[in-house]
């Protein structure tokens, strides 16, 4: 009977305690655009894009609710993944290269070896195409001559002799492609080899670092031009970046600054095929490091993604970050 009663007096216990718990109220706390602090038990609808907390009896911070995104942030967010995931991918891709240099070659010769053998092999197609080409030559000249002495002669020139005469034409004239077609291939490889090493060179010839130290490094740093990224270390030298990245996107964009707060600058919607639209977003990286990020957008048309994928905004885009540099170095100077 003890068991009995000490069970339901702690029955009783809890459900008065769980009851106690449902009636008492939810209090919230948050501060408004003008800095003013509330404390209320509901959230009215107009104050709900706050970052608001949510207050224990105790007056302890048992949850917390982040302001609401406007619409600029939201895309802001979505254009910064989708650069963490190119600036992956372009890192990952250079180590990827420098790997197979450090592991195909032994060491410079090796690779000029190589050049000298795929230039070598890419000359004697182009060779043989070029005999294949004087024989089509000779047999075209054979079928004219033969044509002009019917003439002369006043004989009708058979329908056969017309169609060698266009079938030497077309041979010389693909073969003539061909041979152009191996002799771009060859300066495209001669370019990249010449590229590679010269990679080669600067991977290997370093008294401080060892190679995959190197490639790590300027993987990175390769991204960040590529993607128009620019790391300032220090508040004074990124309030100097933020000021000329201003500079920047008035020179370059074609449309109106919209926005210029202390995180986005970011100038309206492409209007025209031709239009280009900046952005520059200021990113917390931690350690009291902030990295400028350079977008460009044009319009959504055929055109307009012409444009966003040629060279002009190309070279806009690469040229953001010597463009920064070059302004904090003037001004260290100053």
């Amino acid at each position: 009977m003890q068991d009995r009663a000490f069970f339901i007096s702690l029955l009783f216990a809890v459900l008065c305690l769980t009851a106690g718990q449902a009636h008492a109220k939810k209090m919230y706390r948050w501060v408004d655009e003008n800095g003013k602090t509330f404390l209320s038990d509901q959230v009215p609808p107009e104050q709900v894009q706050h970052r608001r907390e949510e207050l224990s009896e105790k007056g302890r911070v048992v949850q917390i609710t982040e302001k609401a995104k406007t619409k600029e942030q939201i895309e802001l967010d979505r254009r910064l993944e989708a650069l963490k995931k190119q600036q992956e991918s372009i890192i990952a891709r250079q180590k990827a290269n420098d790997k197979v240099l450090l592991s195909t070659f032994r060491n410079l010769r090796d690779m000029e070896d190589t050049l000298k053998k795929k230039m070598h092999a890419i000359e004697g197609r182009i060779g043989l195409l070029g005999n294949n080409k004087h024989r089509a030559e000779t047999e075209l000249e054979n079928h004219l001559q033969h044509a002009a002495n019917l003439e002369r002669s006043g004989e009708k020139i058979p329908a056969v002799l017309t169609q060698n005469i266009d079938k030497a034409k077309a041979q010389i004239k693909a073969v003539q492609a061909e041979i152009e077609n191996q002799e771009s291939k060859k300066r495209q490889e001669e370019s990249a080899f010449e590229a590679d090493i010269e990679r080669y060179k600067f991977l290997t010839h370093s008294d401080t670092e060892a190679p995959q130290e190197l490639s790590d490094k300027t993987a990175e740093m390769k991204a960040a031009v590529e993607l128009g990224l620019y790391l300032c270390n220090s508040s004074s030298q990124c309030a100097k970046a933020w000021e000329s990245a201003h500079q920047f996107v008035r020179r370059f964009s074609t449309t109106p600054i919209d926005i210029d707060n202390d995180k986005l600058l970011m100038t309206a919607e492409p209007a025209a095929d031709s239009d280009l639209s900046l952005s520059v977003s200021k990113i917390d990286m931690g350690n009291n490091q902030q990295q400028l990020f350079l977008d460009i957008r044009c319009r959504q048309s055929s055109l307009g993604m012409e444009l966003c994928a040629g060279d002009k905004v190309r070279d806009i885009r690469t040229s953001f970050r010597s463009y920064i540099e070059n302004a904090v170095t003037d001004a260290k100077a100053d």
